[in-house]
């Protein structure tokens, strides 16, 4: 299976310390070399085993549009106003109508922070409640979907959400407002020859919660 550089951690870093269009316009030839097309053959390689989890999780190698998400800042909204992201994210989503919020595994490579996610982070409405009305329906399910750990941070209500009971003895995971668990990966993990098998293998692990999630939001895995 394709290989990470330890190029593409320096070309980050690098972008890091330059982040400005006439840096990056200079560089873009290292970016397409370095970053995006080997991004590419890494989706691509893992394509296969990801589907012997499920062949619901939608891999698309495309190097714009597809699972590769973009380095392009959106600073609409954000007091932030550098250009680009200084990480690479990639997201595996599941089989779904177009614009639809699916749970998905997800790839974060950043000079010293790389790791994976897998779940559903800070849902709509509808979604967060179906997947609250869930666990109640089915605690134990959700009992053995949680005990892959969840690392949700600070992503919770201070009060039980109207309409459920605030006794309920789930009431901190009803309360949650991200669904997500992951594991975290150093850069010579990630850059070693086998790191996407150890990729799909920490993603594989995560199947009872993304089984859960996707049946709370009447999807298939």
């Amino acid at each position: 299976m394709a290989r990470i550089s330890r190029d593409l951690f320096a070309f980050l870093g690098e972008l890091r310390r330059h982040n400005n269009r006439e840096w990056f316009n200079e560089n873009k030839d290292r970016y397409l070399a370095e970053v995006r097309e080997p991004m590419v053959a890494f989706i691509a390689s893992i394509a296969p085993p990801l589907a012997r989890i499920s062949r619901q999780i939608r891999v698309d190698p495309r190097p714009s549009g597809g699972s590769l998400m973009r380095i392009y800042r959106d600073t609409r909204f954000s007091r932030d106003k550098t250009p680009y992201k200084t990480n690479v994210g990639i997201h595996f989503g599941l089989d779904a109508p177009k614009d639809a919020e699916t749970p998905g595994y997800y790839l974060h490579l950043a000079p010293g922070d790389v790791f994976m996610g897998a779940g559903i982070w800070h849902p709509g409405a509808d979604s967060l409640r179906a997947v609250r009305e869930a666990i109640v329906k089915n605690p134990q399910g959700w009992k053995q979907a949680r005990r892959v750990g969840l690392t949700h941070g600070e992503s919770t209500l201070k009060r039980p959400p109207r309409g459920f009971d605030p006794d309920h003895p789930l009431i901190d995971d009803i309360k949650l407002l991200s669904f997500t668990s992951g594991a975290r990966f150093t850069e010579a993990q990630a850059c070693a020859p086998d790191f996407a098998t150890r990729f799909v293998a920490a993603c594989g692990r995560q199947t009872p919660l993304m089984r859960f999630l996707a049946r709370a939001m009447g999807l298939a895995f």
